[in-house]
């Protein structure tokens, strides 16, 4: 690769500076090499090595502005605000119209959260500045702190006016819109930024997000192949085109720009996933197997991947292979809500009853507070005979659905099976006042409380 003048002089510096570290000989750079070398390592995160080289660079130069600049944002970055901003005033004194000393102002109110002074400084630096889009951009972030979103869009809409190839200010932008739910005023803005900047593979990129958003996956694959020809290495493009065709049910492209990914990179379990679901749309078994199988050998802790396969077999009516996968899932992740509520609903399939109370148990205990696998619980305890149980764990339901006919039905079948007339019958004319057309349920769960006559005789006033 051919390396222009200036990143030949910058290797050479840092060569050279790295040499006299191991010899100790103490070598000449001009201030702006040590304020290059500097914040290579600060870049870098090797901050002891930026202070060896600041610690040399003052020694050198001592009257630099610059390197005294670079000092106060070290100073800035290990939290020593009250030194930084001293030695600021001291430069202030020295060169009051050094727009670099108001932004490293702004810094330390920045990080003491006083963002209104902060605005106040940058803007008083826009006025000294050549680079206002640098200045806008950090205007725009103090917003962003302050949760002034349609200020910070403003002010990331001026960096790009300045400097159209800023991709934090695009990202920026974009995230604005997205927050103050502007959406289609956000393709609009990208769709004029791509007339100024048609190779932005990042603003196609984006613009397809929003019309994947949008659920108009026929724009967002166009903006995605876009992407994906300015830059054929953007994995993030080929992956929301795999996606996009995916929804459009285009299935034999999603499995061949999924595949694209995975050349581009490492195989991600979520590519491998998605290949085997999209042959799984195709009908071809053999390979969405193969691939699911793949995915939880890429990622075991990924719980999508297990159940992938689980629910193929479940599909299939295979419990018993269902539950062999679902049982190894446990193995790996017993605290998974989603792995117990199969397990149950595979031992339920095989009549195992006990199992699956256990299972449904389980669920509820790791959170899984849907009302589906309430009342599978309930009526597996029901089946079990341990009607006081699913009492028990009805009223825990109520707190989640106060209102649920389904819930007040069950309680008057479980009440009126325990021989409590009263609670039975309290919880019957709630089921009847909140769906009176679903009180066939006490038929189809509880036969033998149906055909009594205190049942029929509330049924018949609600008629009325």
């Amino acid at each position: 690769m051919h390396l222009s003048h200036d990143e030949e002089d910058y290797n050479l510096s840092l060569s050279k500076f790295e040499s006299m570290l191991k010899t100790n000989k103490v070598l000449f750079f001009d201030s702006e090499e040590f304020e290059e070398i500097i914040l290579h390592y600060l870049d870098m995160g090797k901050a002891s090595l930026a202070k060896k080289a600041l610690k040399l660079a003052l020694e050198q130069h001592p009257r630099s502005t610059g390197l005294k600049l670079v000092q106060v944002e070290m100073l800035v970055y290990d939290d020593k605000l009250e030194i930084a901003e001293k030695l600021l005033n001291e430069l202030y004194a020295i060169e009051p119209q050094n727009e670099e000393i108001f932004i490293q102002k702004a810094n330390i109110y920045s990080k003491r959260d006083d963002h209104e002074k902060a605005v106040e400084l940058l803007k008083e630096a826009l006025e000294l500045t050549d680079d206002y889009a640098d200045v806008y951009n950090l205007i725009g972030m103090e917003y962003l702190f302050m949760d002034s979103l349609e200020l910070a869009k403003e002010n990331f809409i001026k960096c790009l006016e300045e400097d159209v190839e800023d991709q934090a200010a695009l990202y920026n932008v974009v995230y604005c819109f997205e927050f103050l739910d502007q959406n289609k005023e956000a393709i609009l803005f990208l769709e004029k930024y791509i007339d100024k900047n048609p190779y932005s593979e990042i603003a196609w990129h984006q613009t397809g997000r929003l019309y994947y958003g949008l659920e108009d996956y026929e724009n967002a694959l166009r903006a995605f192949d876009y992407a994906s020809m300015i830059d054929d290495e953007f994995m993030g493009a080929f992956m929301e085109k795999a996606k996009s065709l995916e929804k459009l049910k285009r299935y034999e492209e999603a499995i061949e720009s999924y595949n694209q990914t995975i050349e581009l990179d490492d195989p991600t379990s979520y590519a491998l996933l998605r290949i085997g679901k999209c042959y799984e749309k195709l009908g071809n078994k053999p390979q969405a197997l193969k691939f699911f199988h793949k995915t939880v050998h890429e990622d075991p802790l990924l719980d999508k991947g297990w159940i992938a396969i689980t629910d193929f077999y479940v599909r299939q009516k295979n419990y018993q292979k269902a539950l062999f996968y679902v049982n190894k899932a446990i193995g790996i992740d017993n605290e998974n809500r989603l792995y117990w509520k199969r397990y149950a609903t595979i031992n339920r399939a095989l009549s195992f009853f006990e199992e699956a109370e256990i299972g449904y148990r389980k669920a509820v205990e790791f959170g899984d507070y849907e009302l589906n696998t309430w009342l599978f619980w309930i009526d597996t305890l029901q089946f079990l005979g341990e009607f006081e149980g699913a009492i028990h764990n009805l009223l825990r339901a109520t707190e989640y659905f106060p209102e649920e006919f389904q819930i007040e039905y069950r309680m008057a079948g479980l009440y009126l099976m325990l021989d409590d007339i009263e609670k039975g019958k309290f919880h019957l004319n709630n089921g009847l006042r909140l769906s009176f057309e679903n009180h066939i349920l006490i038929e189809t769960l509880f036969p033998t409380v149906w055909e009594d006559q205190l049942v029929q005789d509330e049924i018949e006033k609600y008629k009325k």
